[in-house]
């Protein structure tokens, strides 16, 4: 990946559709139960509260990169063991994400250590915001279905990223789906997820 990409030129800007996706994704993590932080989810890897504290540490580290500053992912803080409040302390982190990368200069030049566009660090932040709300949501019995024009600016985004992302054991092997599958089912199917599942 590089300064060049075709995803970096795109029009649409990733900070209103960031706004939107968090818009949708609060009100999914503040109606998991307590009692469903056991339960499996689609990311094999993670059950519901890990997976929360998976995405909490997403909106907390992105708000980093924003800024040109360093990430860290070597650990993954237990953020939901931390109050009873976690779901409004998610939903203030996730504001203060859409602040960040509202800030000028944001999109402006590389951001993390592998030097990537800010523009596609920006859709990374984007990208999973909107698959993990629809990862809990899956796995708690709530309904999320992602705006279509966040979709359409990810679309570019998982094609640019697949390779890496595959190689990284980021995503799963693409999923079939069906002729008449909608655009977010064929998104999620690209990243590996079952759209058909649960």
């Amino acid at each position: 990946m590089n300064a060049n990409n075709t995803y970096a030129t795109n029009d649409v800007d990733p900070r209103e559709l960031l706004a939107v996706a968090a818009e949708r994704a609060v009100p999914v993590v503040a109606g998991i139960d307590d009692k469903a932080l056991a339960e499996p989810t689609p990311c094999a890897d993670y059950d519901v509260k890990a997976l929360v504290n998976h995405l909490f540490q997403v909106v907390v580290e992105f708000q980093k990169l924003a800024v040109k500053q360093d990430s860290d992912f070597s650990t993954m803080p237990d953020r939901v063991a931390e109050g009873p409040d976690w779901r409004e302390r998610f939903a203030g982190q996730a504001r203060a994400l859409v602040a960040a990368w509202s800030g000028p200069g944001a999109l402006d030049g590389t951001s993390g250590a592998m030097k990537m566009p800010a523009r596609l660090v920006a859709g990374m932040a984007l990208l999973d915001l909107t698959v993990h709300a629809w990862d809990l949501a899956r796995a708690t019995g709530q309904e999320y279905e992602a705006e279509p024009r966040v979709v359409a600016e990810l679309a570019g985004a998982v094609d640019e990223l697949s390779p890496t992302a595959r190689k990284m054991g980021v995503f799963g092997p693409p999923v079939e789906v069906p002729g008449d599958a909608s655009p977010f089912a064929r998104l999620l199917a690209a990243t590996g997820r079952d759209p058909r599942q649960g």
